[in-house]
């Protein structure tokens, strides 16, 4: 395969409430999995998970402009500094072996600021990665994670909004014709029965089109982290 092969990531998230949710365990290893905090069955499938060989990711629940409820260990915009970095400490301690974070919903509240520099500062001291889910055009959260030299990329396509059949494959093609335009690809799917079974027949596919399978942390490479290093280095010599 050539050097210059696509890189995908695909992100399974909203992991930890249904029982269902245990079949993403069945999915090839280097497809991540990011679970929500304080649910019934996080802790369970993040120790699975990762004793299998998928890398885990902490999917953190964040206010929403739909009011929507959040669940345990979501952060909203009445929160302070204290409140929001105790909330993220208590909820990377309930999902084991988290290497980074994408947000949960998020759409008011990746758009300010504050809260979003307060949520870098988190995983910066954690040396943690972000992904934004981008569910807002207006999302500050990439903007943060650059400043403070937080390594960070963006989802590129959501697989399943839709989990028929034709909906899954049309958006299965837009993966492999996009990643013919871009090297780094990351695609954010869910723990559904169809969408599993769909990336179980389905991903030998990517090989065959010269993109490569991997686990999200694969897509910062030494670069990235460099130069992530050093904005946090002029940050702090400012």
């Amino acid at each position: 395969m050539p050097a210059t092969a696509a890189k995908i990531a695909i992100i399974i998230d909203d992991i930890g409430y249904r029982l269902t949710d245990e079949a993403a365990l069945s999915l090839p290893t280097a497809i991540t999995l990011s679970v929500l905090p304080h649910t019934p069955l996080g802790q369970k499938l993040a120790n699975e998970g990762y004793k299998k060989g998928h890398e885990i990711m902490l999917h953190l629940p964040m206010q929403a402009l739909n009011g929507k409820a959040l669940g345990p260990g979501g952060l909203t915009n009445d929160m302070t500094e204290v409140q929001i970095k105790q909330q993220l400490q208590r909820a990377f301690s309930s999902i084991p072996f988290a290497k980074g974070a994408n947000n949960h919903m998020g759409s008011l509240l990746t758009q300010m600021d504050e809260p979003m520099l307060w949520v870098m500062q988190s995983l910066k001291q954690q040396q943690l990665f972000f992904v934004d889910s981008f569910t807002t055009k207006y999302t500050k959260a990439s903007n943060k994670a650059m400043q403070l030299g937080v390594p960070s990329l963006r989802r590129n396509i959501f697989l399943d909004n839709d989990i028929s059949k034709h909906a899954l494959e049309k958006q299965f093609q837009q993966m492999i014709t996009q990643s013919k335009r871009q090297d780094k690809l990351i695609v954010i799917a869910h723990p559904y029965p169809q969408t599993i079974r769909f990336l179980n027949a389905n991903l030998a596919r990517l090989s065959d089109n010269g993109i490569t399978l991997v686990p999200t942390s694969q897509l910062f490479d030494d670069m990235d982290i460099a130069a992530a290093t050093q904005l946090n280095l002029s940050a702090t010599l400012k």
